[in-house]
């Protein structure tokens, strides 16, 4: 087992299809490690705050850091230079008719201070099997009709769980961002699921959250109506 200030980490193999309370673990935030990345525990693990993130070498690890970073639709900060791009025009946004390139693109992303993606090919398999069950979903964003940016995440009740995004473009995966959180905010979505706090983030509005806070507001969230099924149908314009 590891150990973690003053929480020990279990295997999962001793909690069957469950997971420990993840109000118990440390701020750092890992919770429990082992499993497998299956529908049905992954889904779980969502709708319990909890998230799995590792590298290739490592186990699976489960995480529920405190504090938590959310966005909530109705803050997204658009910034002057950013209101020009969106009214240039020069990208345009679907969902879910990339799911596999999106998720590709990410997992290939240079990311400053890691050696390596942890999006690695069981996470892969594991998203894409969500994906064609209705769970996880897609923003494309196109420039002149060629992919050059998108994010990822799970749906689930009325929270969105924001996994990884990509740019090709200068801010492509900014109008992905402000693309899926209007459309979810239209939608009556309560918040996206940013996890972990980064200045990007806070730059377009998203606020760091209590863990235990997070918690208490995803347990009123999931048993709110969910957009199970594909999301090709959502449709997103820029408006002032």
């Amino acid at each position: 087992m590891f150990e973690e200030e003053n929480y020990t980490i279990p295997p999962l193999s001793q909690y069957s299809s469950t997971f420990p309370d993840p109000r118990q673990a440390s701020d750092e935030g890992l919770l429990a490690y082992g499993g497998d990345l299956s529908s049905h525990r992954l889904l779980f693990a969502y709708k319990k705050g909890i998230f799995p993130w590792y590298s290739k070498d490592d186990p699976i690890l489960w995480w529920s850091p405190n504090p938590r970073l959310l966005l909530y639709p109705e803050n997204f900060k658009v910034h002057k230079s950013f209101r020009r791009v969106l009214r240039s025009g020069k990208f345009s946004v679907t969902f879910d008719r990339h799911f596999s390139e999106v998720i590709g693109h990410c997992a290939t992303m240079f990311r400053k201070g890691q050696e390596s993606s942890w999006i690695v090919g069981e996470i892969i398999e594991a998203y894409t099997r969500l994906h064609e069950e209705g769970f996880a979903h897609s923003v494309e964003v196109y420039k002149e009709g060629t992919l050059v940016g998108g994010l990822y995440g799970v749906a689930f009740g009325k929270a969105f769980f924001g996994e990884s995004m990509f740019s090709l473009s200068t801010d492509a995966s900014k109008v992905a961002f402000k693309a899926l959180s209007d459309v979810l905010g239209s939608r009556g979505y309560d918040f996206i699921d940013c996890q972990m706090k980064t200045d990007h983030m806070l730059r377009l509005g998203a606020e760091v959250v209590d863990r235990d806070i997070f918690l208490d507001a995803l347990e009123v969230s999931i048993h709110k109506s969910s957009d199970v099924g594909s999301w090709r149908n959502f449709t997103w314009e820029y408006k002032e």
